[in-house]
C-alpha cells in the first residue's frame, strides 16, 4: 500500500464486496467498560479483520499501522470494576492523515516530505487519547483533503469510490476495522463518504472542535468530523470532542423536517433523488411532519462563492510549502492553489461574510416554516464507479458553507448497476441550526431507526 503505487492501484477496476463486520461504538464501549471484552483481545480481533480485508480496501496508511503499539496502549485499558475510567477507554480509532499524531508522520496523501509537514499533535487527537482511546494508525486521505484520491476502495463494492476526502476513515469504520475514525469536512468530506460507505458521519457546528494540529484547506470552513456505525456511538464521541457539550434529556417529540425544494435538490441525480423521496415517505409514514420549503434558489452562487473562498484560503495556507515544492502537488490541487492566488481580497471578504448571511437565511426559513431539521440527500446518488473520482460534494456544500451541524445516516440502498443484489448505500443528510448539535444527534437517533 501507500502512495508509490497509487496510479497502478487506481487503474485496476475490481467489483467485489469485502466481509463487513459490526463494530457499533456504543456497544464496543459498553463491552470494554463492563469487562465483557478484553481491550488487548479486541485489538487482536481488529488485527485479524484487517488481515482479511485491508488489502482489498486499503483504508490505512500501511506504515502507520503498528499492532504491537496498539496492543501496548490497550493493555492499560479498562478495569471492569472502575466506573470512573475515561469514556473511550480502550477504544481503537483511526485518524485521517491530515491530523498530526505524536509519534506518527503526517503525509496528508501527498508527495511532500513528512518533515516539512510536521507539527504538534492535533487537539482532537489529544482529546481522544485523554478519553482513553487507542490510535490504531493514520487513515488514507485525498491529497491535502482535496480531490486527488488515494487508493482506498468502497467496502460494499471495491470497484467504487468510498468518497473523499476522508476516504480511509469512512471505509475503515464501514469494514469494522475500527469503531471510530476522525475526518474533516471543507465541502463534503464527512457526509459524502459516510453515505457512500453506509455509516454515520457527523460534522459539528463550525468552531465547536478545535482544528489546531490539522493541515488546513480553508480555515474559514474547515471542520473536524467523525465516523461511527451507530448514532449512539457518534453521541459518545461528540461528548468527548466538542467544546461545551451539553447532556440533554431524550426528546419527547419528533422534529418537524424540512425538504429544501428547488435548485438545490435538483442537483441530485435520478437514483439519488428517488432514494431520498422514498426515505422521506418512510419518515412521513413513521409519523414525522414534513414541510417542503423553497430555499437555496441561489445555490449556484453559493457554490461558486464557497469554491472561490476555499481556493484563496488554500493558496494562503499552503504558500510556504507550495513555494518550495509546487511540483510535488497533484494537478487538481495545484490548479486550485493557482486559481486561489488570483482571488482578490474583496472577494475573499465577501465569501466570508456570505457564510454568515447564508446561515441567517437558512435559520430564518426554518423559523418561518416551523421546521427543526433540514433533510436532503447526502450525495447526488450512490458511490460512482471507479476510484479516480471521489464523487460530487454539491449536496453538502451549502450546509458546510453556513457552518451548520450535519449528520449523515444510512438510508438503505439504491441500485448501483454493479451486480450486487441490494445495490450501494445511500445516506440521508440531516441539518440543524448552528449550535444545536446536541438536539440534532438526539433527534437523528429516531430518524435512523425509522429508516
Amino acid at each position: 500500500m501507500g502512495q508509490r503505487n497509487h496510479q497502478a492501484i487506481k487503474s485496476v477496476a475490481t467489483h467485489r464486496a469485502v466481509v463487513l463486520h459490526d463494530a457499533p461504538l456504543a456497544e464496543v464501549v459498553d463491552d470494554l467498560r463492563r469487562g465483557r471484552v478484553d481491550p488487548v483481545e479486541y485489538v487482536e480481533t481488529l488485527e485479524n479483520r484487517a488481515a482479511t480485508v485491508e488489502a482489498d480496501i486499503e483504508a490505512f496508511v500501511s506504515e502507520t499501522l503498528d499492532w504491537d503499539r496498539a496492543r501496548a496502549a490497550a493493555s492499560d485499558g479498562v478495569d471492569s470494576d472502575d466506573t470512573t475510567c475515561p469514556p473511550l477507554s480502550g477504544v481503537p480509532v483511526g485518524v485521517k492523515d491530515v491530523f498530526h499524531v505524536e509519534g506518527l508522520a503526517t503525509r496528508a496523501g501527498s508527495k511532500l516530505p513528512p518533515e516539512a509537514l510536521a507539527g504538534p499533535e492535533a487537539a482532537a487527537v489529544t482529546r481522544l487519547r485523554d478519553a482513553g482511546a487507542v490510535v490504531l494508525g493514520k487513515t488514507v486521505t485525498a491529497e491535502f483533503a482535496y480531490f486527488e484520491p488515494g487508493p482506498t476502495r468502497n467496502p460494499h463494492d471495491t470497484g467504487h469510490t468510498p468518497g473523499g476526502s476522508s476516504s480511509g476513515s469512512a471505509a475503515a469504520v464501514a469494514a469494522g476495522l475500527c469503531p471510530l475514525a476522525l475526518g474533516t469536512q471543507t465541502i463534503g468530506s464527512v457526509a459524502r463518504p459516510a453515505a457512500f460507505c453506509g455509516v454515520v458521519g457527523f460534522k459539528p457546528t463550525y468552531g465547536r472542535v478545535p482544528t489546531d494540529g490539522v493541515i488546513p484547506v480553508s480555515p474559514a470552513v474547515d471542520t473536524v468530523g467523525w465516523f461511527t456505525q451507530d448514532v449512539a456511538g457518534a453521541r459518545l464521541a461528540t461528548a468527548v470532542l466538542c467544546d461545551d457539550w451539553r447532556t440533554l434529556p431524550e426528546p419527547r417529540d419528533r422534529p418537524t423536517l424540512g425538504v429544501p425544494e428547488g435548485a438545490y435538490l435538483d442537483q441530485a441525480d435520478a437514483v439519488g433523488r428517488g432514494a431520498f423521496e422514498a426515505g422521506v415517505e418512510t419518515l412521513a409514514a413513521a409519523g414525522y411532519d414534513v414541510e417542503r420549503v423553497d430555499v437555496l434558489a441561489n445555490v449556484a452562487e453559493v457554490n461558486g462563492r464557497h469554491e472561490q473562498l476555499m481556493a484563496a484560503e488554500m493558496a494562503s495556507s499552503h504558500e510556504v510549502w507550495y513555494r518550495e515544492d509546487a511540483d510535488r502537488y497533484a494537478d487538481a490541487t495545484r490548479e486550485l492553489i493557482e486559481r486561489g492566488r488570483e482571488v482578490a481580497g474583496g472577494e475573499i471578504a465577501r465569501g466570508r461574510q456570505g457564510r454568515h448571511d447564508l446561515r441567517e437565511t437558512l435559520e430564518a426559513r426554518m423559523a418561518e416554516a416551523g421546521i427543526d431539521l433540514w433533510v436532503s440527500p447526502a450525495a447526488p446518488g450512490p458511490a460512482p464507479e471507479g476510484i479516480d473520482d471521489t464523487g460530487d460534494p454539491v449536496m453538502n456544500l451549502p450546509w458546510t458553507h453556513a457552518g451548520l451541524p450535519v449528520v449523515s445516516v444510512p438510508a438503505g440502498t439504491a441500485g448501483g448497476g454493479n451486480g450486487l443484489e441490494e445495490g450501494l448505500p445511500v445516506g440521508l443528510q440531516c441539518v440543524a441550526r448552528a449550535g444545536a448539535d446536541e438536539d440534532l444527534l438526539a433527534w437523528v437517533a429516531g430518524i435512523a431507526d425509522a429508516l
